[in-house]
């Protein structure tokens, strides 16, 4: 083989533009098409928020409006508005910004001077336009690229500034704005900026209690043990309660960024809410008895903060301010102090507490000895043989490409002809496969105690490493992927069922997806169009023309390895599940998985469709082929 030659032609300068588009993970992480809350397109709807959340912070504009379609986002703050001369610099010159001084931008959500250039450089079209003081200047860009540079005219219009983008569908492929993962974007604004008010589609988010709203909309208010816990200080504020669930569930934000994967910061309120509860009770618990069934939140604000991450999705080792105390410190002085003093002032919270605690704790003796039977019963199972085709990488590897571990992902799966396909077809770098032997057992109304008497679930658990907790997950995504009948659908509720009962911060924390495969398989002799939809379908008809072939996928086992590959790899759909903020996890099992209930009954009677209109649709499609 030749040896590359390396002269001055093989160095290469990469203009800003094209260095962010060439790299666009150093500076929004992952790409993605929108199904995950993490993907790059919310991060660019964030960079541009982040901006006008920072003039908020300062002291300057109380209301943010906000506009997504399919394709276009608007955001208008009413702050000071860029400087008119500077508009063009602000938003496509690196290390350009007005955060580089820390008297104008004290904790300030984003200090790096990129984020507005990156959401330029990957947008196809791009318009910034400020206003201030009677006076307007406007740029617009494709991809980074000035295409209107226009001059300072006078103008009407509040002072503030507007950014107007659309995400380049080159780089987001097939990507789409879900509109759940917006909402809770928005109303953490709104919770961790008491007193603005973010407008998104016409729809208003305010908060005037903070994370105490955030507590409230998150938790089952009508199941948590005792009133939330507020507490507030200078540049933290924490909210606690218990509910009647298991695991525990956290939401913790960082100079207004929302750190879903943690950082010191987590951990040391973890730790605080540990060391406090055996000091005021004065009995040493075990640390998983007084967490289990927590919803907790911890907002800090900090000068510089160091994030692992281009995206900011964890904090770093971080001390709180230049010469300020390490952030466990910060986190456990203040714990110590408030909730101490809170439980001593409220009785009838500490009892409840107390109650909480001992119960947890019945709960882990109770089922301390199957518990010890079920890990052997594993291990002896040997999972790399039995049930799990494992992939080499994995999202709690400690060391790695953070992008890649990204899309690590585990395929549960029905039936070894499924299975089988998915396994010859999958990347084994990053997609496992979990096979069940059959429908896994209706789990609602039992204890934690089923998990580890049943085989399958056990195995399950294990495969996952969920069993101490989200924090040994060892894949990004875990995917559902059954058949689309009505076994398949039956499946699909019983998995449902035994996350959402045991283990729900992997619903909440957005790690739960569903395959979505092709019905029909529309081609000629020259192109082959799959399709995941009837209106999908007689699109393709309509392209293809001339009485293409049909063919109607029935399972996941007929479709062949070589055609599933195109299924599950950079083209792979997947449906996230996603809690309504007004959802009860227990109203919602008990209505479909509990008792028949004539509820139940007649909500199935609705949704039943006459004989007729199945008849009348099978015309349909035979006319249309024919």
């Amino acid at each position: 083989m030749a040896e590359a030659i390396y002269t001055e032609d093989s160095i290469k300068s990469l203009d800003w533009k094209e260095h962010i588009r060439l790299r666009p993970g150093m500076y929004i992480g992952k790409l993605g098409d929108g199904s995950s809350p993490d993907d790059g397109i919310y991060v660019l709807v964030k960079e541009i928020i982040d901006n006008s959340i920072d003039e908020h912070m300062m002291g300057h504009g109380r209301t943010i409006d906000v506009k997504v379609t399919d394709h276009r986002v608007t955001v208008r703050d009413y702050g000071r508005g860029i400087p008119l001369g500077k508009v063009v610099d602000c938003v496509s010159k690196i290390n350009t910004g007005g955060k580089y001084d820390s008297g104008a931008f004290q904790k300030s959500v984003g200090l790096n001077g990129v984020g507005t250039k990156a959401v330029n450089a990957l947008s196809k079209y791009f318009k910034v336009q400020s206003y201030r003081d009677g006076e307007t200047k406007v740029a617009e860009f494709e991809r980074g690229e000035v295409s209107n540079d226009a001059k300072v005219q006078k103008a009407e219009g509040r002072n503030g500034t507007q950014i107007i983008f659309e995400p380049d569908d080159t780089v987001f492929k097939n990507y789409h704005f879900i509109p759940e993962y917006l909402d809770n974007l928005m109303w953490n604004y709104a919770y961790l900026n008491a007193g603005l008010t973010i407008v998104l589609n016409g729809k208003k988010y305010h908060s005037e209690n903070g994370l105490k709203d955030l507590l409230t909309r998150k938790a089952d208010v009508e199941n948590i043990r005792y009133p939330i816990i507020h507490l507030k200080g200078e540049d933290i504020e924490v909210a606690i309660t218990h509910a009647n669930q298991y695991g525990e569930e956290y939401y913790s934000f960082v100079n207004g960024q929302y750190t879903t994967q943690g950082g010191t910061h987590l951990a040391a309120f973890r730790e605080a809410v540990v060391k406090t509860v055996r000091e005021f009770y004065g009995k040493t618990f075990d640390a998983a008895d007084v967490r289990s069934a927590i919803i907790g939140a911890i907002a800090v604000r900090v000068q510089e903060p160091v994030f692992e991450s281009q995206t900011k999705t964890k904090l770093g080792s971080q001390s709180v301010g230049p010469d300020g105390p390490t952030m466990r410190t910060f986190v456990n002085d203040f714990v110590k102090t408030e909730l101490d003093n809170y439980l001593h002032r409220d009785s009838a919270t500490a009892e409840a507490l107390l109650k909480r605690i001992q119960q947890s704790e019945r709960e882990r003796k109770e089922i301390a000895g199957i518990k010890k039977l079920a890990n052997e019963r594993a291990k002896k199972a040997n999972l790399h043989n039995k049930k799990l085709r494992d992939c080499r990488i994995h999202f709690n590897d400690k060391k790695g490409d953070e992008t890649i571990k990204d899309e690590t992902m585990i395929f549960i799966t029905e039936g070894d002809s499924a299975s089988g396909s998915i396994t010859k077809s999958r990347n084994v770098q990053t997609q496992a496969v979990f096979s069940l032997r059959g429908k896994p057992f209706n789990c609602f109304g039992h204890t934690k105690k089923v998990v580890y008497e049943n085989e399958e679930f056990n195995l399950l658990q294990h495969a996952l490493n969920i069993e101490d907790g989200l924090e040994g997950l060892r894949y990004r995504k875990i995917v559902i992927a059954t058949d689309a009948d009505v076994d398949g659908m039956h499946i699909r509720l019983l998995l449902l069922t035994y996350f959402l009962q045991f283990f729900p911060e992997l619903v909440r924390n957005n790690h739960i997806f569903i395959l979505d495969t092709p019905l029909f398989r529309v081609r000629n002799k020259k192109e082959t169009i799959y399709c995941y939809s009837e209106e999908e379908r007689r699109n393709a008809i309509a392209k293809l023309g001339n009485k293409p072939e049909i063919t109607r996928f029935k399972g996941l086992g007929e479709i062949s390895p070589n055609e599933f590959a195109a299924f599950i790899g950079d083209d792979i759909r997947l449906d996230p599940v996603i809690l309504q903020k007004d959802t009860s996890i227990i109203d919602l099992l008990t209505f479909y998985m509990g008792k028949n209930t004539p509820d139940r009954q007649q909500f199935i009677i609705d949704k039943l469709r006459v004989e007729k209109d199945l008849v009348e649709e099978v015309k349909e499609i035979v006319e249309e082929v024919a």
